[in-house]
């Protein structure tokens, strides 16, 4: 068995995959940079993210993968599942030995996986785009916080470009710590540093004078259309799940 350690960026994991077939590794075992491992008598290869090996990678699988086959193998790994490298890589490898297009073979356990992650991506990034409350800061710009499971943000951008095209504004992922910020005109990736006193969540010194206003009624709406004697938690709870409750004006 073989330990590769990468740095964490896809770049760094086709990386390792150049580094597998340059070695011709068959028992690997994947691990981002940090990653504590007990294992005994492993050797231990550190790969150095290398741009023009990754390239290479990334163009043999375009051969072999449809443009949406190698956009699952991206957006499983921008997923940030723990553990999931040697499952990405195990996609990879079977998609250049095969000799035939494997996206549908869900015989495979690797390609079955992959699947698996595109349905938890897809189901977060849709309950991002159902669930994110916007605030409107005196600057004129829109924000809102989220805390998904999976990093999912880069996910959002062309359905809040296409919805909100005429207002600037600015989604922040707390839990990764970078954002989206929208100028009517480019979007682009952003991180901020805040003060110990003062977090991603705490705007309410920046909101218009109307933003109060506004959350009120929207609370009230929510209380007035709620018939108490069809209340079903349970089902409640399985559309908006409650980790999301504390970034809802109408929860809070």
């Amino acid at each position: 068995m073989t330990r590769l350690i990468y740095d964490g960026t896809f770049e760094g994991l086709l990386t390792a995959v150049f580094e597998i077939y340059e070695r011709k590794l068959n028992y690997i075992n994947l691990q981002k940079i940090g990653v504590a491992s007990t294992a005994m008598f492993e050797d231990v290869i550190n790969v150095i993210t290398d741009n023009d090996r990754a390239s290479r990678v990334l163009n043999g699988l375009k051969k072999k993968l449809s443009a949406n086959g190698v956009q699952r193998v991206y957006i499983a790994h921008m997923s940030e599942i723990e553990n999931e490298e040697n499952n990405i890589v195990g996609f990879i490898r079977h998609a250049f030995d095969a000799g035939r297009n494997i996206e549908e073979d869900y015989g495979n356990r690797f390609v079955l996986r992959i699947s698996e992650i595109m349905v938890m991506m897809r189901r977060e990034k849709h309950r991002m785009e159902a669930f994110i409350r916007f605030q409107k800061l005196k600057d004129e710009t829109y924000y809102a916080v989220i805390e998904p499971d999976f990093n999912v943000l880069p996910l959002l951008i062309r359905h809040f470009r296409s919805r909100y095209a005429d207002q600037k504004w600015m989604i922040y992922d707390i839990k990764r710590n970078y954002g989206l910020y929208y100028d009517l005109h480019d979007t682009e990736f952003i991180s901020m540093e805040f003060s110990e006193a003062k977090s991603a969540t705490d705007v309410e010194a920046s909101n218009t004078e109307d933003e109060e206003v506004y959350q009120h009624l929207w609370k009230n709406y929510f209380k007035s259309v709620n018939i108490a004697s069809r209340k079903n938690t349970k089902l409640h709870v399985r559309h908006i799940p409650k980790r999301y409750w504390k970034h809802l004006t109408e929860k809070i």
